[in-house]
């Protein structure tokens, strides 16, 4: 399932790039991927056991969870995963602009990835977005025990699915009405910003354990979710064209693999942390919120709270010192590509092997000639 999502994930985003070359452009593509995206990652937690007692209540005719239910439910989300995945592969077109051309052949996967790490500006914002993306996932993973073991209300963990869809719904088409006038850098910033402040709610709300304040807290952790994610693929996508001018080649496949990478690279290890926090705070087997001692709280802050919070401050100055391609240098390159282009400076693949053919034929009849 894994192997397979990715194929998928990297040539979906991988579109990007191949439909414009226009930074602000890709930021609304981007935002249109995103926001159905937040529909469909975030709403299937709503309508799951609806779907699910539904049709177990239609196979079997009681108002419960049966096989059934779950195998229609599995059903319809493999349906609606074949047609959105044809929408794409049959309802977009590629561009062949002269920047892409060079996208054609890239060599083999040892020139593509010392091209890779020969890309700063790919590597700076992959360490930014693989921070994050740690930090977001441990504390994603652990919420539930926050509400289980230390609020005692589990019920209103339905809180986090609720937020996390109404913010993806309303923030991602914001994201480029907000990037034209305000720069992504900035977005980013107070994006950052407002999680670094959701941090310490959350932590704070170990010890008081007020609901108004988990719910200030899950909201502005949500909110910058879209902002954060969004700049992060937009750097991806904009250092293609940084990394083709600086080495002189190519590599979208490479690069846009880089993201989906991190995304399970950092999936496992919140899995990982998930588990280590569990049995470090006590909150495994039978144990409730009455068996929580103080001990097992402060374990629980730390491992959920802290450690992430520190992971974000230092994602946040690899971001604000390391990255500098913004909208306006991507336009710069753009144009110093195109330029360089036209003048022959550098030359694409389909034109550099018509050169080459034409060179091996003329040396070819300046051989028969000498012979002759």
């Amino acid at each position: 399932l894994d192997v397979f999502y990715s194929l998928r994930d990297i040539s979906y985003w991988g579109m990007i790039p191949a439909l414009s070359s226009d930074s602000h452009e890709r930021s609304t593509y981007t935002a249109l991927g995103s926001f159905t995206g937040s529909i469909g990652y975030q709403g299937i937690t709503v309508v799951v056991i609806p779907i699910v007692t539904y049709f177990s209540w239609v196979f079997t005719g009681e108002n419960a969870e049966h096989q059934s239910g779950w195998t229609a439910f599995g059903i319809i989300v493999a349906l609606l995963g074949l047609i959105t995945a044809w929408t794409v592969a049959f309802g977009t077109k590629e561009s062949t602009s002269a920047l892409r051309a060079k996208a054609q052949k890239n060599g083999n996967p040892f020139e593509a990835f010392k091209a890779l790490f020969q890309n700063d500006q790919l590597l700076w914002v992959a360490l930014s977005y693989l921070l994050y993306t740690i930090a977001n996932g441990a504390t994603g993973g652990v919420l539930l025990f926050l509400f289980k073991f230390i609020l005692d209300n589990p019920a209103a963990f339905s809180l986090t699915g609720i937020i996390g869809l109404v913010a993806g719904l309303v923030m991602t088409p914001l994201y480029p009405i907000l990037n034209k006038r305000i720069p992504r850098r900035v977005l980013y910033f107070f994006g950052m910003s407002f999680l670094i402040v959701a941090y310490i709610l959350l932590s704070i709300s170990t010890y008081s354990r007020s609901m108004t304040l988990v719910f200030v807290a899950l909201v502005l952790f949500g909110i910058p979710g879209t902002f954060i994610q969004m700049t992060a693929i937009l750097s991806l996508t904009d250092s293609i064209e940084y990394g083709q001018l600086k080495n002189g080649r190519r590599n979208e496949a490479v690069t846009l693999s880089v993201r989906p990478m991190l995304d399970k690279i950092a999936g496992a290890m919140s899995n990982g942390i998930t588990g280590f926090i569990a049995v470090a705070a006590g909150m495994t087997g039978s144990a409730t919120a009455k068996d929580m001692t103080s001990a097992n709280i402060h374990t629980f802050q730390v491992y959920a709270f802290y450690v992430p919070l520190v992971l974000i401050v230092l994602s946040l100055l690899v971001f604000m010192l390391k990255v500098k391609l913004d909208e306006k240098m991507h336009a710069q390159i753009v144009d110093e590509l195109e330029a360089k282009l036209a003048s022959g400076e550098i030359v694409d693949d389909e034109a550099q092997a018509v050169e080459d053919a034409e060179a091996a034929a003329i040396a070819g009849d300046e051989a028969r000639a000498d012979r002759n």
